[in-house]
């Protein structure tokens, strides 16, 4: 009995760590767009300045990548799948389909992502879920419409919603490839590998997309507004690359290895709720009543969603009912 509390307990710790990675994940990518759209505004496109966030990540983390080189050999489809869906994926489909549909229906479309991945985990992986957890999502979905005010653009083009559809498959990319080999202890694959060697990947593909020789290099040399306050553009580019980006997938990888992509993507939906709350703050960009219910809205759906599941490593199945499933695993094993 001793042993089974202490393990219990050991559980609990990690999963409140894993917790606690995804939402400074949230924080840190949910404040790309307060830095980001100073730099937009100051005359740098928007697809220019993914690739400076990519490529500059991918430049910081390329020591680790030559620490991990044997990951070439070993997950050679593992590390080319994480760059073309989790990091170029996203940004390519979400800054294509802002470019035909409002901003606030092509995010709220981002996010149904995690109920993608309860998709996945249902019907590919075979894993039962709970009506909690599914509740959980419909919640935070639903929070999200109000937070990104989805009713004051509405526009029905087709072509925009399959790329922002393709924005939330390749974020569903991120948390299931980000939880590939979490099972396999020593022989796992590092996770500060397999991300160096995805932001290197993403960083190849959006070069040819964006084509930054063309970019307006001298703005990076002068100051952005920021609700009327000058900052340095250089400043709000290391902000970008070094905790928008690097941060924000380190802590969002081991999230997922901690927790599970389910639970993790629906704690990511806090993201967007973040980002409100910072333009608002920094950016003067002032929140409707609307939009703080909708943020209260995905707070409750996260906790219901993280807490109707196990953590990771538990051998009840995924958003399993409980302790009342695990005496009756004790049970049938007697």
């Amino acid at each position: 009995m001793p042993v089974r509390t202490s393990d219990s307990s050991a559980s609990g710790r990690g999963r409140g760590v894993g917790l606690g990675l995804a939402l400074l994940s949230a924080v840190a990518f949910g404040g790309s767009g307060v830095a980001a759209k100073p730099l937009i505004e100051a005359g740098l496109d928007p697809l220019h300045v993914v690739w400076l966030r990519v490529a500059g990540a991918a430049l910081v983390m390329l020591p680790l990548a030559v620490r991990h080189r044997a990951l070439l050999r070993r997950r050679p489809g593992l590390l080319a799948g994480f760059g073309l869906l989790a990091v170029a994926g996203v940004q390519a489909c979400y800054f294509a389909a802002l470019s035909r549909i409002p901003v606030g229906v092509a995010l709220l479309i981002e996010y149904l992502a995690p109920a993608l991945v309860l998709g996945w985990v249902r019907f590919v992986q075979k894993r039962p879920v709970t009506r909690a957890a599914a509740v959980g999502v419909v919640l935070a979905v639903g929070g999200l419409a109000c937070v990104v005010e989805v009713w004051s653009g509405l526009g029905f083009d087709a072509l925009g919603l399959l790329l922002a559809l393709g924005a939330a498959c390749c974020q569903v990319g991120y948390f299931v490839l980000s939880d590939q080999g979490s099972g396999a202890g020593d022989e796992a694959p590092d996770p500060l590998g397999v991300i160096a060697y995805g932001l290197l990947v993403g960083a190849a593909v959006l070069t040819v997309v964006a084509r930054p020789w063309t970019m307006d290099w001298p703005v990076l040399q002068g100051t952005a507004s920021m609700d009327g306050r000058p900052v340095a553009a250089a400043v709000l580019l290391a902000w970008i690359v070094l905790v928008a980006t690097v941060v924000a997938y380190v802590t969002g990888v081991v999230s997922v290895r901690r927790l599970s992509p389910q639970v993790a993507g629906v704690v990511a939906c806090l993201e967007a709720v973040i980002a409100t709350v910072l333009a608002w703050v920094l950016l003067g960009e002032h929140l409707s009543a609307p939009q703080i219910a909708g943020g209260v809205i995905v707070l409750v759906g996260a906790f219901i969603a993280q807490s109707s599941a196990p953590a990771k490593g538990s051998p009840q199945p995924v958003a399993s009912g409980g302790p009342e499933r695990e005496l009756s695993g004790r049970g049938t094993s007697a």
